[in-house]
């Protein structure tokens, strides 16, 4: 069975983020959803930002790989939308 665990700080800001939404006065069920989706949102830019780091990192001190490793991303992203589609 793979379960997975929780990341607390996750949680932690799940909450805080509900509370303040109900705070402003958003309905509960709402104020979960939003929270959620501005966590997600956050979890997005946060791959992004290091996906970007280290393609410019590969860029200026791995030319060689580079290449590849945009190749690679690429790819990935065709098999994804491929995989949504069906």
């Amino acid at each position: 069975m793979n379960e997975v665990t929780p990341d607390p700080v996750k949680q932690e800001a799940l909450m805080a983020l509900m509370a303040s939404f109900v705070a402003q006065g958003h309905p509960q069920e709402y104020a979960k959803h939003m929270a959620i989706s501005a966590i997600f949102q956050a979890d997005l830019e946060l791959r992004n930002a290091q996906l970007n780091r280290l393609l410019g990192w590969l860029k200026q001190d791995h030319s060689e790989l580079y290449q590849q490793a945009l190749k690679l991303t690429e790819d990935t992203r065709i098999e994804f939308e491929q995989r949504v589609q069906t």
